[in-house]
């Protein structure tokens, strides 16, 4: 099993240290969230918020990822970086494969890109890319992120995009995994198919099964059950060593853990030395447990 540190909506300047001392203390990646920004009116339910309302976010900062995790990436390593979730749809294909490579080369190979369709039509709009087929913009913008960070010359022809022969340069020298976030039906087969994993993004503890069971199923459906796949998840059981064997048996490899709530409309008041030692604490209370 392998432990994700996550932390996001506080203070900038926290996040060189946080990522040192997680590496420090055993964690084997830290997660990082993707927020465009925040529109002043909205209808739209956000679904992993037990409520469904926005206003959480409000005024929270969301650095850029592809900023962010070099600047990590610099100052560690062996912690890996996992994008949570980066909203493939809106952006254009070749620009985010240029951030996607560029990324993996720097921190060498450490990258995990975890994407998904926005929640929020608002996105689209505001980036000028429509709402209608987000799904099949995101398969074809993951051919072509692969296609290019391949190396050498690659062109694309698809019902969306059209893409020239081109090539970039420089390229990850190992493949970036692509994890595929998303509870609906067609995200967890768009994971089975095509993904190098699956990011599981909470809710309700009660759909947990439901979901693995339902992905487990999916790979087998399409041959995929032998592929190398990580399966990443936000679960109450991952705070015990008794609760991450429990996980462990259904077929987690990656548990994603946090020590507040991040839900709260109120600005995070907790202070760096706070934050340190609780991943401290549960890194000497879990991960030496069931290491």
């Amino acid at each position: 099993m392998r432990f994700s540190y996550a932390e996001s909506m506080t203070n900038p300047s926290f996040y060189l240290p946080l990522a040192q001392a997680a590496e420090a203390a055993g964690y084997d990646s830290m997660v990082v969230p993707d927020s465009i920004c925040y529109p002043e009116v909205s209808d739209t339910t956000y679904p992993f918020n037990p409520d469904g309302t926005r206003e959480f976010l409000e005024d929270k900062p969301f650095l850029e990822p592809f900023s962010l995790i070099p600047a990590m990436g610099a100052l560690t390593e062996s912690l890996r970086f996992v994008t949570f979730v980066i909203k493939l749809p809106i952006r254009q294909p070749v620009l985010i494969t240029k951030q996607v490579s560029s990324t993996a080369v720097l921190t060498n190979n450490r990258l995990l890109l975890g994407v998904g369709t926005s929640p929020w039509p608002e996105d689209y709009e505001i980036c000028g890319v429509p709402w209608e087929r987000r799904g099949k913009r995101m398969d074809e913008e993951i051919t072509i992120m692969r296609g290019l960070m391949a190396g050498g010359f690659f062109e694309f022809h698809g019902e969306i995009f059209d893409v020239p022969s081109i090539k970039m340069s420089p390229t990850p020298s190992a493949p970036v995994p692509i994890l595929i976030g998303g509870h609906h039906d067609a995200a967890l087969k768009r994971a089975a198919i095509d993904g190098d994993g699956w990011l599981h993004g909470g809710g309700d503890p009660a759909d947990l099964p439901g979901l693995l069971a339902r992905l487990a199923e999916l790979r087998k459906e399409h041959g995929t059950e032998n592929k190398p796949f990580e399966v990443h998840v936000i679960s109450l059981d991952a705070y015990t060593p008794d609760g991450v064997r429990q996980l462990e048996e259904l077929g987690v490899t990656d548990v994603i853990v946090g020590f507040r709530w991040p839900y709260g409309v109120e600005q995070d008041s907790e202070t760096l030395a706070t934050k340190v030692d609780n991943l401290k604490r549960f890194a000497d209370d879990v991960i030496a447990k069931v290491r």
